[in-house]
Order: structure tokens, then sequence, then C-alpha cells
């Protein structure tokens, strides 16, 4: 496995716990959590988009080498 799939599958199994994270919380504040349960919601959300983002321009910018 390169270092370019192994990144592709470390990016993806971020971005899966992230919106984990952000499930798990979120079902917390609706049950009566506090305000820091919805923070921990937001935050997760919003590091899976930029974990998204970062995915992506790691994928254009090393698109001429394969995955082997």
């Amino acid at each position: 496995m390169s270092l370019k799939a192994f990144h592709l599958v470390f990016v993806v199994a971020s971005v899966g716990l992230c919106l984990l994270m952000a499930g798990w919380s979120w079902g917390n504040y609706r049950s009566g959590g506090t305000s820091g349960d919805l923070m921990w919601t937001v935050g997760s959300a919003f590091g899976a988009v930029i974990l998204l983002v970062y995915g992506r321009y790691f994928l254009v910018k090393l698109r001429n080498i394969s995955y082997l």
C-alpha cells in the first residue's frame, strides 16, 4: 500500500469518526444535554467538512502518483 493510499484511508476514517462523533453529541444534546454537546456537534461537523476539503486538495495535488 502506497503512502497516498494509506493517507486516503486515514482521511476517510477520520471523516467517518468526526461524523459519528457529531451524531452522538447531537443525540446527547437532543435528549436534554448542555450547550457543550451542541458545541461538540458543530465542531465535529466542521472537522468533517475540513477533512473532506483537505482530502479533495490532496487528491488533486497528487493525481499523477499511483495508488500502488
